[in-house]
């Protein structure tokens, strides 16, 4: 699949040219510079072809170390992509910065495809030499306004006619799953440290990611990929409307997984805010994985301190008592491989599918050995049991009146469930439901 990154100086509107190729709001866009800090990847279309599009931070000459970090995540994107779209504003003109990247893309990516677009020639006040244009030594340009959509056809047409069709089937296949955790607990360097690059900014500024970050990769012939999230922040904190946008992608994000790791400090106490993050898990109802970082920070360590700290943790989340436990250093690059060993195990679990007659003699005998205790007037009696999905493993009970249900007695077949059939590391869903009502298909 062909690769297309976006550069530019800071401000020329790269995050929404990439919106507006992909047709929906992937990049944060605010009109503050410096808003896009990582490459976001996604994967476009256009006449039935597809392609890698990534979208950069702006780039600037600088002393600030910050920034610097951003102009190297802008060079990675340079030499992962076919094609260069070098976006420069109709609204600003061209200036030294302009300049100055396009002697660096001369350099740089010399043997690369570089397209010149003007964009914002929305303005009515904006002026531009195209003589001035034609110097750079790009050739034909292309002049757009990626807000209201103005020239894209001809711009699209120009980055996919040298493309073979292609189809997005890779993406679909790949197992998705998200990091999540309050600012600084380490979820870009345990995103660096499983991708193997420095793909995610990592900077000790709590809240340094702002964008969810998909990140495709194989791990031993498997293929997975995984979003890097803005953390958390308690919501007196959050200030800035671009990172009141960061939290509701980060709840995006969850909802585009299949399962969540859940990154804690294991250096600090953990606090009231971590248990804020994983209540998010509990109400996604996916799988998820606690991670312990920074373990070797933990000094004066011994045989009991994991069972003391996974102590610690099924009592402060007892709403995630199924989750499993790992313990890893992601600077160090230590005990990363049990992360996956507990993906793929969970995994596993989740897609478990089990026979009807089978769930039925467990439940059966369970309901005949404990006989729920009366309810609302009444006792409830299960006449049987269906599973309904897997992935998420979904149960459908049928019963003379589910108003008769007390939650201890759920519990306790919930329980039943798990025991019998191993689904002690995901989270299930038990549907009471009057038996005198079908099942659709039924």
């Amino acid at each position: 699949m062909r690769t297309i990154a976006i550069v530019g100086k800071p401000n020329v509107g790269k995050s929404s040219l990439f919106n507006r190729i992909l047709m929906r709001r992937k990049s944060i866009v605010d009109d503050q510079p410096g808003v896009t800090r990582d490459r976001i990847y996604d994967i476009g279309n256009w006449l039935t072809r597809s392609f890698m599009l990534i979208d950069t931070g702006g780039i600037i000459s600088s002393k600030d170390t910050y920034q610097d970090n951003i102009n190297e995540q802008v060079l990675f994107a340079i030499n992962e992509a076919n094609t260069i779209i070098f976006l420069v504003s109709a609204k600003d003109g061209i200036n030294n910065d302009d300049k100055k990247i396009a002697k660096m893309l001369k350099e740089k990516a010399k043997d690369k495809k570089i397209i010149l677009v003007i964009n914002k020639i929305e303005s009515e006040k904006y002026y531009l030499n195209e003589g001035e244009l034609y110097s750079f030594g790009f050739g034909k340009f292309f002049k757009i306004s990626a807000e209201h959509g103005i020239g894209m056809g001809d711009l699209l047409d120009e980055l996919v006619k040298d493309m073979p069709i292609q189809n997005n089937l890779e993406k679909q296949e790949r197992f998705k799953f998200c990091i999540i955790g309050r600012p600084n607990v380490g979820k870009s360097s345990l995103t660096n440290t499983i991708l193997g690059e420095q793909r995610v900014i990592v900077n000790a500024e709590a809240g340094s990611t702002r964008d969810s970050i998909d990140n495709d990769f194989n791990y031993y012939n498997k293929k997975y990929t995984i979003i890097d999230t803005a953390g958390i922040r308690r919501k007196g904190k959050i200030v800035e409307s671009v990172e009141k946008y960061a939290v509701l992608r980060t709840k995006k994000a969850i909802e585009r997984s299949q399962l969540i790791l859940l990154v804690l400090d294991g250096s600090e106490p953990f606090k009231e805010q971590d248990e804020v993050v994983g209540g998010l898990a509990y109400n996604a109802n996916i799988p998820t994985i606690i991670i312990v970082n920074k373990w070797d920070n933990i000094i004066n360590k011994n045989s009991h301190t994991m069972e003391m700290v996974k102590k610690q943790i099924r009592s402060q989340f007892k709403y995630l008592s199924w989750a499993p436990i790992v313990f890893v250093s992601a600077l160090d690059n230590k005990r990363i491989h049990t992360i996956f060993e507990a993906i793929e195990f969970v995994r596993e679990q989740a897609m478990r599918k089990i026979a009807t007659s089978l769930l039925n003699d467990v439940v059966i005998k369970a309901n005949a050995f404990q006989e729920p205790p009366p309810f609302k007037g009444g006792r409830i009696s299960i006449s049987y049991i269906v599973q309904v999905q897997s992935q998420i493993p979904t149960f459908v009970l049928k019963c003379n009146n589910p108003k008769f249900l007390h939650f201890s007695y759920a519990r306790y077949i919930e329980n039943e469930i798990r025991k019998a059939f191993g689904f002690d590391s995901v989270p299930i869903t038990l549907y009471w439901q009057d038996k005198n009502k079908k099942l659709r298909g039924e």
